[in-house]
């Protein structure tokens, strides 16, 4: 069999190792020094509109201090986009408070504005207090209607904590995805557009807002010879060595963009003439970085082995899963992609491609069974027929043509 083709795989082509040497020689292996620093600085110039930016140890770090920096707390409400990744919701329950679930417009996959602002208005009837801050989300890079969200948000005095976790470098109106909101979130996991093995960061509208964001990811400590504490910190600054990474990788982030569009306008082509098959594309005035590229296969589009696409559980980790998961489970939950693209999967799997279904609505998620969600039907529509496609840095041309075959020559 040929190499293994992942998603979307880490690629060291910048200057990692001097800087990674440089903390070593100069025994800077903590959570602050000369990368930190140099890292962040890199960052606010990518970013640009005079931002400030936190380098923190996970984009989900980045979530939970933006939303604390929210005054979100026990109790209250958060308009979350649920098309996404938990990382998106799951730090809105550590704060005690509520995610409330919007579903996605068409066009993008993205929170629906429409959907958004009667959300708003229901929520201020039905508690008599505004949602305490609104999470869109750019799903798989793809700018959202931001301009409109936002709009909604500056009428209603509701913060805008930006999720572009998946959107580094993404743009809309030539504007980096991550500094329309109050907050931007980004993530450098292994499998993002750059890396630092793990890690995020946290994008501020201010030098102020930027060292209290680094003062809860301290550990809140106070001004005193000794350790004083007056607030719940947190242990989530990026150590010097993953910066020395992300500083490498800065230095090559605008080469993966192109390589991911250049992929995806591959796909686009490629399946521009299949009758069943649908790339997933930009809208004018977005500029996608196309993290992963995404198609959805028509529910009449028959494929190979569909007979066997649900024949057994799952037990243990999906393609280039990490982690520790829980098997034992069914065979079949309530909201699951159709037997042609699960068929398509298993099939790409056995030929040593790596695919996955788009993510699961948060609002279809167990764990948030009792969660209100104001939903259209649109993200639920879409899980049942996408499929995310290797988009990495690390995935060649010929690596692209071979997906291509190999998807077209299980169609029936």
């Amino acid at each position: 069999m040929d190499k293994r083709i992942y998603l979307c795989l880490a690629h060291m082509s910048g200057n990692e190792m001097q800087y990674i040497n440089e903390a070593f020689d100069t025994n800077w292996v903590v959570p602050m020094g000369p990368n930190v620093n140099a890292f962040e600085a890199d960052l606010e110039k990518f970013v640009g509109e005079g931002k400030s930016v936190v380098a923190l140890a996970s984009g989900t770090a980045a979530v939970h201090l933006a939303l604390l920096a929210c005054g979100v707390g026990p109790g209250d409400e958060v308009l979350v986009q649920s098309f996404t990744f938990c990382a998106s919701t799951h730090p809105i329950t550590y704060l005690g408070a509520k995610p409330v679930f919007v579903d996605s417009e068409p066009e993008t996959w993205n929170m629906d504005p429409q959907l958004l602002e009667e959300a708003i208005n229901d929520r201020i009837a039905k508690t008599g207090r505004k949602p305490k801050a609104i999470v869109p989300v750019y799903l798989y890079g793809m700018p959202g209607k931001i301009n409109e969200i936002m709009e909604i948000a500056h009428r209603y005095e509701i913060p805008v904590v930006e999720d572009a976790a998946e959107g580094m470098g993404s743009r809309y109106h030539g504007r980096v995805v991550g500094t329309f909101g109050d907050y931007g979130v980004l993530s450098f996991n292994g499998n993002k557009m750059i890396t630092t093995s793990g890690g995020g960061a946290l994008i501020c509208s201010s030098e102020e807002a930027k060292r209290k964001i680094m003062w809860y990811a301290t550990q809140a400590r106070e001004a005193y010879p000794y350790y004083q504490h007056e607030a719940i910190g947190y242990n989530y600054r990026l150590s010097n060595i993953c910066a020395g990474i992300g500083r490498g990788q800065m230095t090559v982030i605008n080469d993966h963009i192109a390589h991911h569009r250049r992929l995806a306008a591959f796909y686009k082509q490629a399946f521009a003439s299949v009758d069943g098959i649908t790339f997933h594309d930009e809208l004018s005035g977005m500029e996608s970085n196309f993290w992963l590229c995404t198609v959805t296969l028509d529910e009449k589009l028959h494929v190979k082995n569909e007979n066997l696409a649900y024949a057994h559980a799952i037990q243990g980790a999906v393609g280039g899963a990490a982690g520790v998961v829980r098997g034992g489970g069914s065979v079949h939950t309530d909201c699951e992609p159709n037997v042609n693209v699960e068929a398509m999967r298993i099939n790409l799997d056995k030929e040593g491609i790596e695919s996955r279904p788009l993510w699961k609505p948060m609002h279809k998620q167990p764990v948030y069974a009792g969660a209100t969600a104001y939903a259209n039907g649109v993200s639920e529509s879409l899980f049942k027929v996408g499929l995310c496609l290797p988009s990495g840095p690390m995935v060649t041309d010929d690596d692209a043509e071979r997906i291509v075959k190999a998807m077209l020559d299980n169609l029936e």
